[in-house]
Formats: structure tokens, sequence, C-alpha cells
């Protein structure tokens, strides 16, 4: 049977906009004065680790990044000739779709693997052997995989740069690269002088440091400005143990304060920004975290507090949020685009092409 469509209505309005909040990037633009030169670096380097940043360099990527968001239409031809092999051996949907947008978006051309047992690894292939080929089929690899130590072990042939999209418990630093930046497009006030008046702000994460990718590669790279952190608070389920040795130390050692809460309820109303997750990536499946933590238009959230979410969400984060100026967890995963943008940019050897200014 054939429903008539006259009876109901299948318009939908292209200028809706798909955040909540002052989520342009134009303050961010003005905070951060444009100096390529920090960028060079990223040509001939791997991305593995958040550890691998520092603020210099950081600052200018996200300078790069707001200038991309600002102005999407002017930057379309940068890695044109350029191909990308988009491997991704542990189900993913935005991490995935967003390096691949970015890629299409500056022009480039992309070879997808979403299934290992189509490729030569189902048949015993070493991943060294195998990034021995996508030396002559690429020009960057973008890799997520389920084992900790593989993107390591396919480095090592390379000659290429290569993207860990995620690996196992380890790490995923450009969701973290994407988290920073959309937390500094909220308040770009924070990278003011010293003096300028800022205040630090309170961070709230729910999750398991020891546990998440997400937010371990998170915590690392928020330790890069300690300055811009009065608290980092940790709200777990009363785990065991949360902390891979020397994790809290090296946070610690930074700069950053920390705290830890099984309490939900009683520290919301003190966090500016409330980063939540709920699971692990572990093997070929999921663990779930935390399941008693639930954030809805009942909780007691700071009244401009922003809530952030590395999505796909489950009943941790309700969508009455959705239409709320809490909600900055869809700006979030729309400027991870933009974030990857510039990476995949300067990493590609094309930055002179969307620097103002080139020495």
């Amino acid at each position: 049977m054939v429903s008539n469509l006259k009876e109901g209505n299948v318009e939908f309005e292209r200028k809706v906009p798909d955040v909540y909040g002052d989520a342009h990037p134009k303050g961010l633009l003005k905070a951060i004065h444009e100096d390529g030169e920090h960028l060079k670096q990223l040509s001939s380097q791997h991305i593995i680790s958040s550890d691998q940043f520092d603020r210099d360099v950081l600052l200018q990527l996200f300078r790069l990044a707001a200038k991309f968001e600002a102005n999407p239409q002017r930057f379309r031809t940068p890695l044109q000739g350029k191909i990308l092999i988009s491997a991704f051996y542990e189900p993913s949907t935005r991490t995935r779709l967003s390096f691949e947008s970015a890629w299409h978006r500056l022009g480039g051309d992309i070879m997808s693997i979403t299934d290992r047992s189509t490729t030569g690894i189902a048949k015993g292939e070493s991943l060294s052997d195998v990034g021995e080929m996508f030396n002559n089929y690429g020009d960057c690899v973008v890799l997520r995989d389920t084992n900790e130590s593989s993107v390591k072990e396919m480095m090592r042939s390379l000659r290429i740069p290569i993207i860990n999209a995620g690996n196992g418990l380890d790490e995923h630093p450009t969701q973290a690269l994407a988290d920073l930046y959309t937390i500094f497009k909220w308040k770009p006030e924070m990278l003011g002088e010293p003096g300028s008046g800022f205040s630090p702000i309170r961070l709230g994460i729910i999750g398991v440091p020891n546990k998440m990718r997400t937010v371990r590669s998170l915590l690392k790279m928020v330790a890069i400005f300690p300055e811009c952190f009065e608290e980092v608070t940790i709200i777990h389920d009363d785990s065991d143990r949360i902390w891979d040795k020397g994790q809290l130390e090296q946070l610690q050692q930074a700069g950053l304060k920390i705290a830890t809460t099984t309490d939900m309820e009683s520290v919301l109303p003190k966090i500016d920004v409330v980063y939540i997750n709920a699971i692990a990536w572990k093997g070929d499946g999921f663990e779930s975290y935390g399941t008693r933590f639930v954030l809805d238009r009942n909780s007691p959230l700071k009244k401009d507090a922003i809530v952030m979410h590395p999505l796909a969400r489950g009943d941790e984060l309700s969508s009455d949020l959705d239409e709320t100026s809490h909600n900055w967890y869809f700006s979030q995963a729309r400027g991870a685009v933009f974030l990857r943008m510039a990476l995949l940019t300067c990493m590609c050897e094309r930055i002179e092409r969307v620097m103002d200014v080139w020495m």
C-alpha cells in the first residue's frame, strides 16, 4: 500500500542551526595570532598520542580549524591530487565520516576499508607489510583498530603519515583535539593574557580515565593548558581502579588539580563544562560504565554550563537537553570536521595553501 504524501509534510529548512550556543569561531580567530611556522613539524609526524603536542602547535591548529569553520567555502582544493587510506577495523560513524568529510572538503580522494576480513590481514598478512603496501597507494592513513599496538606496528614500515583514530583502550588523540577546540571556541577568552580578568573554569568528566580512550586523551590535552582549569573533577562509578600506573601523576606534574567523586549530583552545580562518556571499547565489543549517571533537564547544571559527549550516546545523555543551551555536543561533532581538516592539511604538506601569511 502506497501512502498519500499529501497528508504529511516532507519539507525541511536548510537554514535551521544544528548547534546551540554561540558556536561561531570568530572569537577564537581573534584570540590566536596566526603563525604557521609551528605547524611545519606536523608534516613529518605520525599522530599517535596526545603526548606529542605542545601548546604552540595546538593553538595554531585550533586557529586553522576556526578559519576553515568560519569560511568553509574558501578552501576546496588544498588536498587536490592527494589520496587518503581510511582503514577502520572497529565500528565507527562520526570519526570515520568526519575524517572522510574533511578530506573530501579539501578536494582529495579516498580509499576506504571497513572490514578486516576483506584484506590480506585475514590471510595472516602482518600490519607492517600492509603499511609497506600503503606507501604505494596513498598519501595518508587513518587507522582505527581494536588492538592497541596496531598503529605502532604499521608505522614501522610507513613512509607516509598515519593517524591513530582510536586504538582499543589506549588513545583517541584527534577526538581530544576536537574536544579542546570546542571548549576554547566556547570561551576563547580562556586564551587571553594573564591578568586579563578571565577566571579558570571547572571541568567535570564523567568516565573512567584508564578505560576510556577519549577521556585518557582529553586529560592529556587539558594538561597542556593547566592555567585554564581551576579543577578537573573525575566522576566515576566507584570502580576499584580508575587510573593506570603513572597516569594521575603525569597530570598533576603538569599542573592540573584533580579531584574524584562518585556523587555527581553534588558537584554538577559547580561545573562549567560537563564531559560525559559511558562506554569503553575492548576487544571486538565494548563495556558500559557509570550507567547510574544520567544527564537530563532535571540535572542540577549551572545555568551557563555546557555539556559535551564524544557520541554515540546512550541513556546517559537524554535527548531532552538537545533543545537547550547546554547542548554543545552537536557543535563538538561538527567542529571535529574542521579540526581534522586543519590537521590533514598540515600532515600532507599543503599548509602554505591555507595560510594568509607564509614565510
